[in-house]
């Protein structure tokens, strides 16, 4: 019986590593990516709420959605100092 539990522990042990993978690549997926706003000095993290609020931006600004990331600098700025005139309750963009 002793050889039982040793098999059960070193299965469990070996396929422990494998079964968690998914849930580190999601965690890894989910990461947000950080900008820095060199006009205010400050760093903004995006997130759901920061994509709808550029997507409010490119509607009101008449541009077609592209990734942020994809921006020219200048543009990204451009974005930022919107972004810091119209908070989430402006916008009215909801908090989860």
């Amino acid at each position: 019986m002793p050889c039982f539990w040793n098999a059960v522990l070193l299965g469990s042990a070996l396929v422990a590593p494998i079964a968690m993978a998914p849930t580190t690549l999601r965690a890894q997926e989910h990461q947000a990516r950080t900008y820095h706003d060199k006009d205010h000095n400050d760093d903004h993290e995006w997130n759901n709420r920061e994509d709808q609020a550029y997507r409010m931006w490119a509607k009101e600004n008449h541009r077609k959605y592209s990734d942020f990331s994809k921006l020219k600098d200048t543009d990204q700025q451009s974005y930022w100092g919107w972004r810091h005139e119209h908070s989430d309750a402006v916008l009215k963009i909801k908090i989860h």
